[in-house]
């Protein structure tokens, strides 16, 4: 369900999502209001769950994670104790940065951060002697074009 949210509450929300990091006295400043209302908005969306948290975005490269792959999963598995193994299985990686369910020819795509083509390798024979799959593929990234947390506000 939709929260009803007002034009400051969006660029109070655009704000956040630039830098999160600003005190309330720069947001209030930059979308024309004070500290304490500000405050008082930014709470009551935090208590409507739409801002869920607040984070660091970190660059994957300076951290070693240079190849991000697409994993397309194909599976004739579809009963609850196998989705429930394969959740917790994706839950447990900290290479999949999004899994997504998916209608059409492929039951799921993920998005995995790795070192390499071998860290790859490593995670994708993890996955499958956990869970039976039944087709798996896999596309490497050549140049990320686009990424952003940034939700049109």
């Amino acid at each position: 369900m939709a929260v009803r949210l007002d034009e400051m509450d969006r660029k109070i929300l655009a704000e956040l999502q630039n830098d999160a990091s600003q005190s309330l006295d720069e947001i209030a400043r930059k979308v024309g209001s004070s500290k304490t209302p500000v405050w008082n908005r930014i709470k009551r969306m935090r208590e409507a769950g739409v801002i869920l948290r607040q984070t660091a975005i970190l660059d994957p490269e300076a951290l070693g994670l240079e190849a991000c792959f697409f994993v397309l999963i194909r599976t004739s598995e579809h009963e609850a104790e196998w989705q429930r193994k394969f959740l917790t299985s994706l839950q447990a990686r900290p290479e999949v940065m999004e899994a997504h369910r998916l209608a059409g020819d492929i039951d799921y795509i993920l998005k995995v951060r790795v070192k390499n083509a071998r860290a790859y390798d490593t995670f994708y024979q993890a996955l499958i002697s956990e869970v039976r799959i039944f087709n798996v593929t896999a596309l490497l990234s050549m140049e990320e074009i686009k990424s952003t947390t940034v939700l049109p506000v």
